[in-house]
């Protein structure tokens, strides 16, 4: 198995493990008896752990190398899953995924620093596909969600399923998941800003922090958002996700050649739109299916968001030996996961204060504000490219 391969797999692995839970949102609040305000509060808590874990995980990738903390935070991840199972107070599921956001940001983390050393090694702009297999695990993830769910499964049977099944599959790809080094004995002296310092960063961030809520949005309330706005059926419910999931990892297979041809910069941009105007649609139009074809234009809208954003963050703290970048990458996926964080309560609140068809819109609105945030971001680039190479920066795509 190469490098890429196992950077792929552990990608699909995360993907699962979001998918198999977030699909299964109805069934836990029914399980904790949670209405939609306190259901928004009890999912802080994975938003929490996103967002404080990130920053320490990449912390520790640079120490010990991106493998290690793959390996131990896929176990994690695996082992907590079933806990979700057994909670039975919005309090008790709330604490339950802080512990699951915790051990899925260190993954998300050092999965991505994995596939940057990948990009370099190959020299491919292949972010899109390697972000492909985590829309593929949400499928599968989402996929078995809706079997369990048409079976009869509580989620305790299909969490323990779950979770046996992902340790297999990190046992299977453990040594060939690149990164097994970090900073120590690397000579790190040269000088550079620091990465509180750089605009580009904080806009590059803040275009993740967009995609985070829309993202979040997507899989933690369109289910919800069918069941109880368009009276569908846990079962077929489920399957908007799945909806949401299939559109993103076929955009993002067809990443490379489509970055090549049309640049990082502009595919955040028609993203954006597309993906405002997909949840738009399935929120103004008054029909069950329309929130099929919706959630399925927001995952094709969505889908170079995140690992674009990866692919450019890691490429502005890469050194002159060909590594760096991991202290880059965990500022913007920090900044992106309070998105996560934020997204849940902000979602929530306006359902209960309004509906989820008005919470949902608002998440439209914040898909169009990317734009011009992808505008702002490569002008503080090219000004960046100019200071330091001001002979030959090169106008970007």
């Amino acid at each position: 198995m190469s490098p890429r391969l196992a950077v792929f797999v552990v990608f699909v692995f995360n993907g699962a493990v979001f998918g198999s839970w977030a699909a299964r949102v109805p069934a836990l609040a029914a399980q904790v008896g949670a209405e939609e305000g306190t259901l928004g509060l009890a999912l802080l808590g994975a938003s929490t752990g996103l967002a404080l874990t990130a920053p320490f995980a990449a912390r520790l990738c640079a120490a010990f190398g991106a493998r290690r903390v793959v390996l131990v935070s896929g176990v994690a991840s695996a082992a907590v899953l079933p806990l979700l199972a057994l909670t039975s107070t919005p309090v008790h599921l709330g604490l339950a995924l802080f512990l699951l956001g915790a051990s899925i940001a260190a993954l998300d983390v050092s999965m991505n620093i994995a596939a940057v050393g990948v990009l370099r090694e190959l020299d491919r702009p292949l972010m899109p596909q390697f972000h492909a297999g985590f829309s593929f695990g949400g499928l599968i993830g989402s996929v078995g969600a809706a079997f369990a769910a048409a079976a009869g499964w509580g989620p305790t049977r299909h969490f323990l399923v779950a979770s046996a099944v992902g340790l297999v599959v990190l046992a299977l790809v453990a040594r060939r998941v690149p990164g097994d080094a970090g900073e120590r004995g690397r000579d790190t002296a040269v000088a550079r800003p620091t990465v509180l310092r750089r605009p580009v960063l904080w806009l590059l961030a803040g275009i993740a922090f967009c995609s985070a809520i829309a993202e979040g949005a997507s899989a933690d309330w369109s289910a919800l958002f069918l069941v109880r706005e368009r009276g569908m059926g846990d079962a077929a419910a489920a399957a908007a996700y799945a909806v949401f999931s299939i559109t993103m990892a076929c955009a993002r297979l067809a990443g490379e050649p489509v970055q090549r041809r049309w640049g990082p910069y502009r595919l955040l941009v028609g993203g954006a739109v597309v993906a405002s105007i997909g949840l738009a649609g399935a929120v103004l139009v008054p029909v069950a299916a329309s929130g099929y074809v919706g959630f399925a234009l927001a995952g094709l809208g969505l889908a170079f968001a995140f690992p674009v954003v990866m692919d450019l963050a890691g490429d502005a703290g890469r050194r002159a030996d060909g590594t760096g970048g991991e202290r880059e990458l965990g500022l913007v996926t920090t900044v992106a996961y309070t998105g996560f964080l934020a997204g849940p309560p902000i979602v929530g609140g306006l359902a209960h204060l309004s509906s989820l068809t008005v919470s949902l819109g608002f998440v439209a609105v914040v898909c169009a504000l990317m734009a011009p945030a992808v505008l702002l971001a490569a002008r503080s680039r090219r000004r960046e490219l100019a200071a330091t190479r001001p002979e030959s920066a090169p106008a970007l795509p």
